[in-house]
């Protein structure tokens, strides 16, 4: 049903998380697709997720762009928000951009820093793999030691030190939310090796990982996680922050994904 409205077959597929989503107007000749209008599709319905589907080109390159994604904490089966990934998959993606807003949790990360995510915890107490293993899909139990693609990540590290970002890497923390963290939540995250913490994400790349398709994760940094900061903790301010950061994740998408699109098609 997609293939034959878009009539594209996109190598790269990017998910668009919190306040991110604009980033998909850059692709042109597109087809928009609601979630609605796609058979088994969650739809969204958190602010900031406009929960749509674009294919088109960018860069000359074939690109599928979901703005927006549903979160665990609306009442779906980590399958079930895994699912989207799943599709991109299917199109025929040889690697998958998973992007997000998150809390930092190191030192060094504020409001506004873009970080690559390098490896997660996932602490949402549920994986997507639970239940019948579908073999056609991929093995009952995938190996996620590599689930972040170093190869992908040294080259998206290279293209951010060119464009002068002040760029970051580290591990992200999945929780189910949708309650934000106590501080002694965050204190224990920090001890357990995780530099920024967010609701979603991980199901999508254990998904992807399960498939074999290859994946790199951006974090973008939105609020001090709780105990950090001395302002409360709210969905308005990572929205806000997720905008002020749009042009330099947007050129930063816009130079990357043609690049690694036209490696996944060879």
């Amino acid at each position: 049903m997609l293939r034959a409205r878009s009539g594209l077959a996109p190598a790269v597929g990017v998910i668009l998380g919190s306040g991110l989503g604009a980033f998909a107007d850059r692709l042109v000749e597109a087809t928009v697709v609601p979630y609605a209008e796609i058979p088994g599709f969650p739809t969204a319905s958190v602010p900031g997720h406009a929960g749509r589907l674009v294919i088109g080109r960018l860069g000359g390159a074939a690109i599928a762009a979901m703005q927006g994604r549903v979160h665990a904490y609306e009442g779906y089966a980590a399958a079930e928000v895994a699912f989207p990934a799943r599709v991109l998959c299917r199109l025929g993606i040889r690697a998958l951009v998973v992007t997000n807003a998150a809390g930092g949790i190191r030192a060094d990360l504020a409001p506004g820093d873009l970080m690559r995510i390098t490896d997660h915890l996932n602490l949402s107490g549920t994986n997507p793999l639970v239940g019948p293993n579908e073999e056609r899909l991929g093995p009952r139990f995938p190996d996620m030691s590599r689930a972040y693609d170093p190869a992908l990540g040294a080259r998206l590290d290279a293209l951010a030190a060119a464009r002068g970002l002040d760029w970051k890497t580290g591990v992200y923390a999945c929780l189910s939310g949708p309650s934000y963290e106590t501080p002694a939540e965050i204190r224990m995250l920090r001890i357990l090796g995780a530099d920024a913490v967010g609701m979603s994400t991980v199901p999508e790349v254990i998904a992807a990982a399960h498939m074999g398709v290859k994946v790199v994760g951006i974090s973008c940094i939105t609020n001090f996680a709780a105990g950090i900061g001395d302002k409360p903790l709210s969905h308005e301010e990572v929205a806000a922050v997720a905008d002020q950061a749009r042009e330099r994740f947007g050129g930063l998408l816009a130079e990357f994904l043609p690049a690694i699109a036209g490696e996944a098609a060879g």
